[in-house]
């Protein structure tokens, strides 16, 4: 199935990427244009640059609740649980058109802060990074709260106790207990927000407007407009090698913590 559905097509689309988009010819040109130019890079940087954002933002913001659902025996629990998943019962375009209704410069916020008189103009909150940051940020926060619920459900319950009647506060054991034990979630939740936001369409397309330009909507233009095969597919292939990196490198990052760890354990 892997090979079916996942190689070949990948397969596929490297061997594009090698030819040249008006004979078909085996050609580097579509790779020489990629590296020179300056639209398409600023569009590969602006999306890791977007995906980073987005990435810590969901994990910051998913702990809070991913703790209390893994630690919480509250007959509350259900209802955190289902807010927390509520975003996944819409479309991703119903909920981008809905931040769109909040951001843009005749939006809710605006309007409140204009009729309030806080400010005298609308703020350029859409058609920007903020925008696109925010929305993506929802987007994938249902994702980032079940890998940390998992993550922080799989610790003993007892260290926390026992760092407590040793005299640790709250913000000690979270700080000393919780994070270093609950790392492999957070490096799972990081990477999962980081390759859905790096591969998202429509939210960067919407929030984003015509001229936030990241790799999937160039991609998109590429195929859709251009028809250039061969220039959509090395595109396709920075998204594809800027996903491995950002794996490789959280994957080892999160085995050298644990190497670490286990080495003062030891010691």
């Amino acid at each position: 199935m892997l090979v079916l559905f996942f190689a070949m097509p990948m397969g596929m689309m490297i061997g594009t990427s090698f030819h040249d988009s008006s004979s078909g010819a085996l050609s580097f040109q579509a790779y020489e244009r990629f590296l020179s130019d300056g639209l398409t890079l600023t569009g590969f940087w602006r999306t890791t640059v977007m995906s980073c954002l987005v990435a810590v933002a969901a994990t910051a913001l998913a702990f809070p609740p991913a703790y209390f659902l893994a630690r919480s025996k509250s007959r509350f629990r259900i209802i955190v649980l289902a807010l927390a998943l509520a975003p996944e019962l819409a479309g991703v375009v119903l909920r981008t058109y809905g931040w769109l209704i909040i951001l843009e410069d005749r939006g809710f916020i605006n309007d409140i802060l204009l009729h309030w008189g806080v400010i005298a103009e609308p703020l350029s909150l859409s058609k920007n990074l903020f925008a696109v940051v925010v929305g993506l940020t929802h987007v994938v926060l249902p994702f980032a709260v079940l890998s940390l619920t998992t993550s922080i459900q799989g610790i003993d319950q007892n260290l926390e106790r026992a760092a407590q009647m040793l005299g640790a506060n709250r913000l000690s054991v979270i700080r000393m207990i919780l994070v270093p034990l609950s790392v492999p979630g957070i490096v799972s939740a990081l990477l999962l927000s980081f390759t859905m936001a790096a591969s998202a369409y429509a939210t960067p397309a919407l929030l984003g407007g015509a001229g936030f330009k990241v790799l999937a909507t160039m991609i998109s233009e590429q195929v859709l407009f251009y028809v250039d095969w061969p220039f959509a597919a090395v595109m396709a292939n920075a998204l594809l090698i800027l996903m491995l990196i950002v794996s490789y490198a959280g994957l080892n990052v999160e085995k050298r913590l644990r190497d670490k760890r286990d080495a003062k354990q030891r010691g």
